[in-house]
């Protein structure tokens, strides 16, 4: 993490495990640092302007929301047509994600995945013959992979020694 500065990774460490759920994080924020909500706002930004962090924004548990049954459908969609009909896919609201991922001939003839969430399999099931409604002709064939277990929801995790580490270096 080059090029950050001690408010920077201060802000990393604070924030790395989910903001503040509240109103108004940045001003918990600001309080628990001791430094300006607008400051941190002004750093964060230019954090995600540099590439330093790549989003701000929410990761649902969706076991703790009663969705229970989440299964990654993937589609065999004509390469022509997957960038518009990828776009509309993800914009149903019970897709979390969608993207384009190559295939892997003869095992793997899927392009387009995407994450479809329910409360229950013949839910999802149900959401699944939607998207194939969309896609239509554009489709030639699908799988729904089902979640059997929550895996690491978590990006990146800085230690607190690195930032001492950090501020030591930054005094020399």
């Amino acid at each position: 993490m080059n090029g950050l500065t001690e408010l920077d990774r201060r802000i990393v460490l604070a924030t790395q495990g989910g903001l503040p759920l509240t109103a108004r994080p940045f001003d918990i924020l600001a309080e628990q640092l001791d430094v300006d909500a607008d400051l941190i706002r002004q750093r964060m930004q230019r954090m995600l302007d540099r590439g330093a962090i790549r989003r701000i924004g929410v990761v649902p548990n969706h076991y703790k929301l009663g969705f229970r049954a989440n299964g990654m459908s993937v589609w065999d969609v004509d390469d022509e047509k997957i960038a518009h009909l990828g776009e509309r896919i993800g914009g149903l609201d019970f897709v979390s994600h969608a993207y384009h991922r190559p295939r892997r001939l003869p095992e793997w003839p899927y392009n387009l995945f995407a994450m479809v969430h329910g409360k229950s399999r013949d839910e999802v099931a149900r959401k699944v013959k939607l998207i194939a409604g969309i896609l239509g002709d554009a489709q030639r064939q699908h799988e729904v992979l089902f979640s059997t277990r929550v895996l690491k929801k978590t990006g990146l995790r800085l230690l607190e020694q690195t930032v001492m580490t950090a501020r030591k270096s930054e005094v020399a």
